[in-house]
């Protein structure tokens, strides 16, 4: 729904010819843009607390722009996953605001400002693993969370981990990225109260198999309170911490 659609029903309302009711029903009824090949959530920030992430592989040049022209009006944060510097030339065209994250590979436009939420920490088991982990840290900040970073923290150096144990210990969530063997989310879900989000990365040898070596340990976690994520899915553990931090608060 568009802003003038929005207000044209909120005059209605005020002159009565609208129930209030009617006008949650019909606000329900009409959630996306339809921009041709691609149907734009515009509600989600409703219905989930945070915009429509767009997932930018695949996508072609004209579906990305005609997505950025269509956030140029909006006064939601925007976020664009998996997004290229040349993307990135699309989006700016039409958002002067945004900002290309290359690390996470994000493009962001920061509109709106949460009350601040401390207490997420990302951590990664190696160095290799830090773009997953800029993902999930970056699309946390997006949604409000102050996101401390602790890298290469794995379980080849436990003592670089252990040096941290006070920090891991006053975190509210902890979004722990690891490949290889992925041990790490559980050595650290036994030294810690807080939820555990674990994040297998692609990145290892062939036994590795892509990360599926990482997400079967993971699974398997002996401690309790590790939850896992899909394989490389940075943004989807950032936003779920995100979500955890912002009502712990």
């Amino acid at each position: 729904m568009d802003e003038q659609s929005l207000l044209s029903l909120i005059r209605r309302v005020k002159d009565g010819d609208l129930d209030e009711h009617e006008l949650v029903r019909q606000i329900r009824a009409m959630p996306f843009r339809d921009l041709g090949e691609v149907k734009f959530d515009t509600h989600r920030a409703l219905r989930k607390g945070f915009a429509e992430i767009v997932y930018c592989p695949g996508k072609s040049d004209s579906q990305i722009e005609s997505i950025a022209a269509a956030l140029a009006g909006t006064e939601d944060n925007v976020l664009f996953s998996r997004a290229t510097a040349h993307q990135y030339g699309i989006v700016k065209n039409h958002l002067q605001d945004a900002v290309f994250h290359e690390k996470a590979r994000i493009i962001g436009a920061k509109r709106k400002d949460y009350p601040a939420c401390p207490g997420l920490t990302v951590i990664t088991a190696g160095s290799s693993d830090v773009p997953v982990a800029e993902e999930a840290a970056v699309t946390a900040e997006y949604m409000g969370c102050e996101a401390e970073r602790l890298y290469d923290v794995g379980v080849a150096g436990l003592h670089r981990l252990l040096a941290h144990v006070d920090i891991l210990q006053r975190s509210r969530a902890i979004v722990a990225v690891a490949g290889m063997e992925g041990a790490l989310p559980s050595v650290v879900g036994g030294l810690v109260s807080c939820p555990v989000v674990a994040v297998p990365t692609s990145t290892g040898y062939g036994a590795n198999l892509g990360g599926i070596a990482p997400l079967l340990t993971m699974l398997n976690s002996c401690a309790s309170g590790v939850s896992v994520m899909n394989i490389d899915n940075g943004l989807g553990a950032g936003y779920f911490a995100a979500l955890v931090v912002r009502q712990s608060k």
